[in-house]
Parts: structure tokens; sequence; C-alpha cells
């Protein structure tokens, strides 16, 4: 088996797992320890995963997200029932800011239900999967691309916000502990931190493995939100904080998808 065969089956293998180690790995491919190290090691260089002790993982970390790559391909049915609820926000005749992530890909393929729409993103997935909808006028947000999370960031994003101002804000998170919201990366935070400055309703985003988790940079509080969007209920704890706090969850899987 060729080396980019191999790696790219080792990103299968963590899509499905979302965690391998090293030793299995050798046996599976017959290869040397020493050569999935260096796979690894070229995996992790690239943004796909985050080498841990006798292994890699995708799960993320205070200071790491996995490649948009991987998150594209995981938790279909969760971002699914999450983009049917964020819908029920939106009507026809909308500006809406959709920012970068997996998650708010999946949303623009539901939006177009909704035309006619502005639609305004830096999510490099979302300009491409609408660029050719009628009924759709998209706003590009420029910047500096970055191929990790597929999405432009930056000065000339956040400046470009600025100067907009959007009826709603579908922002999305990959850790949310106690009652605030984080990100692993500071350009990410700064590009959504405009977005809701931009907007005049928000809408929160949120897998339910995502609660519990915190990350390097703060984004916001969760009562900055208007809504909360999770695919199903978290765990007690989580709920128990929310509730004190007086914030409204919407679960995705307990809507009726006939309203």
């Amino acid at each position: 088996m060729k080396r980019d065969e191999r790696q790219q089956e080792i990103m299968d293998l963590l899509v499905a797992q979302g965690e391998v180690e090293l030793d299995a790995l050798a046996e599976r491919f017959a290869v040397s320890r020493m050569t999935i190290h260096r796979d690894l090691d070229e995996l992790e260089s690239a943004g796909v995963l985050r080498k841990i002790r006798g292994g890699a993982t995708i799960r993320s970390g205070t200071q790491f997200e996995s490649d948009f790559r991987i998150r594209e391909r995981q938790d279909a049915p969760a971002k699914a029932a999450m983009a049917a609820a964020a819908l029920r926000l939106v009507e026809p005749g909308m500006s809406v800011l959709v920012n970068d992530g997996s998650m708010a890909a999946t949303l623009a393929d539901a939006l177009v239900a909704r035309r006619p729409l502005t639609i305004i993103t830096n999510n490099a997935a979302v300009l491409e999967r609408l660029r050719g909808e009628a009924g759709i006028t998209l706003i590009a947000l420029g910047g500096v691309y970055s191929a990790k999370f597929n999405a432009y960031l930056g000065k000339i994003t956040e400046d470009t916000l600025a100067q907009l101002h959007a009826d709603i804000a579908f922002i999305s998170t990959p850790a949310l502990a106690g009652l605030e919201v984080f990100h692993m990366d500071d350009a990410v935070v700064r590009a959504k931190r405009a977005m809701m400055d931009a907007s005049a309703m928000r809408c929160l985003l949120v897998n339910h493995t995502r609660f519990g988790h915190a990350a390097l940079h703060r984004l916001a509080a969760l009562a900055e939100f208007d809504h909360i969007i999770t695919d199903t209920a978290p765990d007690a704890q989580a709920r128990a904080a929310l509730a004190r706090a007086g914030l409204t969850l919407t679960l995705a899987d307990r809507l009726d998808p006939d309203t």
C-alpha cells in the first residue's frame, strides 16, 4: 500500500472511531511503528489529527480542532437535524450571516428552501454550494484563506463585517463550558465575534457532545445568543446550568419535522 493510501485509510479510521492506536495501525498495515509515527507526524502537520501517547485523535483539545476535511464527514444526522431547527428562524427576504464550519455548510443546503435570501459568509463550502442557486444573493467575505477551517479569516474579513448588518447570524462552536462559548483559534474567534456584532439576532449551533469542553479562546457568554440549538439533550449538569441561568435550549431531535 502506498503512503498516501495508508494515510487516507488512517483518516477514514479516525472519522469512524475518533481515536487510533499506533500499535494497532502498525499491525493493520504490516509496517513498522516508525512508519506509522511518520504518517501521524505528517497528518498532524497538515492539521488533520492530534498525536497523543500511543496513537492519535481527532477529538478537540483546548488548542486543537480537527481539519475541515475530517469534520465535514462526521455527525451528518446531527447536523441535518440542527439545520432543520435553524431553518425555522429564517424567513424569505432576510439577510443571513453564516460562519465557518461543517455544521454551517450543512445549513447552507437547507437555506435554499427560504429563498429569496441574502447570505453573507466566509465559509468556502457555503460559497461553493450556493453560488449557482437562483434567489440567493451571495456576499463573500474576503480575507486570508485557511485550509484547516475552509474559510476566509483575518482583518479584511472583520473590516468587511463592520460595514454590514444582517437579520440573523448562525454561529457554530466546538466547545461550550458552563455558560461560556469557546474556540481554539484566535482568528476564527475574531471573525465569529464580528458576525455577532453585525447581526440583529444570534443563533448558536452546537453538537451536544461539545458541552462541558473549554478551549483556549473565549468567544462569548451563552446569554449573548437569542437562540441555542443542539441536536439532542446534553448531560444533566449542562441542562441544569442552563435552567438556572434562565436560558432555553432547543433540542432538534424533539421538534416535529412537519412544523
